[in-house]
């Protein structure tokens, strides 16, 4: 018997609009190329005989699963999903979707940071989820608030430097 785990709590359901059609055209590259071509590779190595000692066609047929599972959780979030596009109405205060520069106050580096939907959240780019926990204590903070903010490494004060909804 496996361990039993909790389902996770469930994200928000917010995307940009080219958050939305990324995750749209990933569904469709693997439902119309990706899928296809491990079909016909998992049908060829079926036909070469005893499929217990077969090691492609149990590669295939892993990664047909895995396919399979990636279609189906995209098909259905796609479903759920609010796609924001226009900017608040406010936009001196951080919201969805706004870029954001923050101070430390401890040490006064500054951070750029793009609030997004957790289904694209990038750390190299700075995205954050609007579920993450910087995220959740910004929303609403306009340039000059301070807040702080119960981050993996402690807590931390911050200020806001810059609010914007346009790349830069």
């Amino acid at each position: 018997m496996g361990r039993w785990r909790p389902p996770n709590p469930a994200s928000t359901a917010l995307i940009t609009r080219e958050g939305f059609e990324r995750l749209r055209g990933e569904l469709d590259e693997l439902w119309r190329m990706r899928r296809p071509e491990v079909v016909k590779a998992l049908a060829a190595a079926a036909a070469e005989g005893d499929r217990s000692e077969n090691a492609e066609y149990s590669y295939r047929k892993k990664q047909l699963g895995e396919i399979d599972r990636r279609v189906r959780y995209l098909s259905k979030r796609l479903e759920r999903l609010k796609v924001v596009e226009a900017p608040p109405g406010r936009t001196d205060a951080v919201f969805f979707g706004a870029w954001f520069e923050l101070e430390r106050a401890h040490d006064g580096e500054l951070a750029l940071y793009r609030i997004v939907g957790p289904d694209e959240t990038d750390a190299k780019r700075g995205w954050i989820s609007i579920d993450a926990p910087l995220a959740r204590a910004a929303l609403g903070k306009r340039i000059d608030d301070e807040f702080e903010a119960e981050l993996p490494l402690g807590r931390f004060r911050f200020v806001v430097v810059a609010v914007r909804y346009t790349e830069a």
